[in-house]
Protein backbone atom coordinates (compact mmCIF):
# COMPACT_ATOMS: atom_id res chain seq x y z
CA UNK A 1 0.00 0.00 0.00
CA UNK A 2 1.20 3.51 -1.16
CA UNK A 3 1.23 6.43 1.53
CA UNK A 4 -0.38 8.36 -0.25
CA UNK A 5 -3.46 5.51 0.08
CA UNK A 6 -2.58 4.86 3.74
CA UNK A 7 -3.55 8.77 4.87
CA UNK A 8 -6.57 8.07 6.63
CA UNK A 9 -5.39 10.60 9.41
CA UNK A 10 -3.40 13.00 7.86
CA UNK A 11 -0.03 12.11 9.44
CA UNK A 12 1.16 12.28 5.69
CA UNK A 13 1.08 16.32 5.25
CA UNK A 14 3.03 18.10 2.23
CA UNK A 15 6.51 18.95 2.92
CA UNK A 16 7.24 22.98 3.52
CA UNK A 17 10.53 22.44 1.54
CA UNK A 18 11.05 21.55 -2.03
CA UNK A 19 11.56 17.92 -1.16
CA UNK A 20 8.97 15.36 -2.79
CA UNK A 21 6.50 13.72 -0.88
CA UNK A 22 5.70 14.13 2.59
CA UNK A 23 8.57 14.82 5.38
CA UNK A 24 8.03 11.77 7.30
CA UNK A 25 6.57 8.22 5.86
CA UNK A 26 6.13 4.72 6.98
CA UNK A 27 8.50 2.36 5.90
CA UNK A 28 6.00 -0.19 5.23
CA UNK A 29 4.10 1.96 2.94
CA UNK A 30 7.10 1.91 0.97
CA UNK A 31 7.24 -2.22 0.45
CA UNK A 32 6.19 -3.52 -3.19
CA UNK A 33 6.07 0.33 -4.68
CA UNK A 34 7.97 -0.35 -7.85
CA UNK A 35 11.38 0.77 -9.24
CA UNK A 36 11.91 2.21 -12.69
CA UNK A 37 14.63 3.58 -14.34
CA UNK A 38 15.20 7.05 -15.90
CA UNK A 39 14.12 5.08 -19.68
CA UNK A 40 10.70 4.51 -18.02
CA UNK A 41 11.83 0.77 -17.60
CA UNK A 42 10.53 -1.37 -14.53
CA UNK A 43 13.24 -2.77 -13.10
CA UNK A 44 11.62 -4.30 -9.90
CA UNK A 45 9.92 -3.40 -6.48
CA UNK A 46 11.31 -2.84 -3.18
CA UNK A 47 10.96 -5.65 -0.55
CA UNK A 48 13.01 -4.45 2.19
CA UNK A 49 13.82 -0.72 3.54
CA UNK A 50 17.30 -1.79 6.07
CA UNK A 51 17.43 0.78 8.81
CA UNK A 52 21.17 1.74 10.57
CA UNK A 53 20.38 0.84 13.85
CA UNK A 54 23.51 2.81 15.31
CA UNK A 55 22.13 5.83 14.06
CA UNK A 56 19.08 5.64 12.74
CA UNK A 57 19.46 5.94 8.81
CA UNK A 58 18.02 4.34 6.35
CA UNK A 59 20.69 2.64 4.53
CA UNK A 60 19.54 0.30 2.03
CA UNK A 61 16.18 -0.47 0.37
CA UNK A 62 16.19 -3.78 -1.06
CA UNK A 63 15.13 -4.36 -4.42
CA UNK A 64 13.68 -7.68 -5.85
CA UNK A 65 14.08 -7.64 -9.74
CA UNK A 66 13.38 -10.59 -12.22
CA UNK A 67 11.63 -14.01 -11.81
CA UNK A 68 8.23 -14.66 -11.80
CA UNK A 69 5.28 -14.57 -8.96
CA UNK A 70 9.04 -13.90 -6.30
CA UNK A 71 9.91 -17.27 -7.49
CA UNK A 72 13.62 -17.17 -9.71
CA UNK A 73 14.53 -12.85 -8.54
CA UNK A 74 17.22 -11.75 -7.58
CA UNK A 75 17.99 -9.27 -4.74
CA UNK A 76 20.10 -5.85 -4.87
CA UNK A 77 20.83 -3.77 -1.84
CA UNK A 78 20.63 -0.41 -3.40
CA UNK A 79 22.17 2.33 -1.17
CA UNK A 80 18.70 5.03 -0.28
CA UNK A 81 20.69 7.83 -1.59
CA UNK A 82 20.30 6.46 -5.17
CA UNK A 83 16.98 6.17 -4.74
CA UNK A 84 14.67 8.98 -5.87
CA UNK A 85 10.59 9.28 -4.90
CA UNK A 86 8.85 9.57 -8.51
CA UNK A 87 5.33 11.30 -6.07
CA UNK A 88 3.61 11.32 -9.90
CA UNK A 89 3.61 7.88 -11.03
CA UNK A 90 4.00 6.70 -6.85
CA UNK A 91 6.97 5.16 -7.64
CA UNK A 92 11.12 4.98 -7.23
CA UNK A 93 13.61 6.02 -9.54
CA UNK A 94 17.01 4.33 -9.91
CA UNK A 95 19.28 5.79 -12.56
CA UNK A 96 21.00 2.74 -13.80
CA UNK A 97 20.23 0.57 -17.01
CA UNK A 98 18.72 -2.61 -16.69
CA UNK A 99 21.41 -4.50 -18.18
CA UNK A 100 23.65 -2.34 -15.19
CA UNK A 101 21.56 -3.88 -12.69
CA UNK A 102 21.35 -7.02 -14.07
CA UNK A 103 25.26 -7.17 -14.10
CA UNK A 104 25.33 -5.78 -10.35
CA UNK A 105 26.43 -7.97 -7.15
CA UNK A 106 23.37 -8.75 -5.99
CA UNK A 107 22.44 -12.49 -3.32
CA UNK A 108 19.79 -14.66 -3.36
CA UNK A 109 16.95 -14.43 -0.36
CA UNK A 110 18.43 -17.05 1.25
CA UNK A 111 21.87 -15.79 1.63
CA UNK A 112 22.32 -12.50 2.51
CA UNK A 113 25.06 -10.87 2.35
CA UNK A 114 26.56 -9.10 6.16
CA UNK A 115 25.34 -5.45 5.00
CA UNK A 116 27.07 -3.75 8.11
CA UNK A 117 30.61 -5.02 6.37
CA UNK A 118 32.23 -1.87 5.11
CA UNK A 119 34.21 -3.15 2.46
CA UNK A 120 30.90 -4.83 0.78
CA UNK A 121 29.30 -1.21 1.48
CA UNK A 122 31.62 0.61 0.34
CA UNK A 123 31.36 -1.89 -3.13
CA UNK A 124 28.29 -0.94 -3.40
CA UNK A 125 28.05 2.49 -2.82
CA UNK A 126 30.70 2.64 -5.80
CA UNK A 127 28.53 0.62 -7.70
CA UNK A 128 26.17 2.98 -8.21
CA UNK A 129 27.87 6.27 -8.09
CA UNK A 130 27.05 7.17 -4.48
CA UNK A 131 28.49 8.84 -1.72
CA UNK A 132 27.61 6.55 1.46
CA UNK A 133 27.02 9.12 4.55
CA UNK A 134 29.69 8.58 7.74
CA UNK A 135 29.14 8.00 11.06
CA UNK A 136 32.67 7.54 11.64
CA UNK A 137 32.79 3.69 10.83
CA UNK A 138 32.93 3.72 6.96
Amino acid sequence: MNYQEQDTYGMYKHRTDSGPGPGLMGANTLDGNDVFNLHDEDLGDIKEIMLDMSNGRVAYAVLSHGGFLGMGDKLFAVPWSALKLDTVNKRFVLDVDKDRLESAPGFDKDQWPDMADAAWSKEIHDYYGVTPYSDGRL
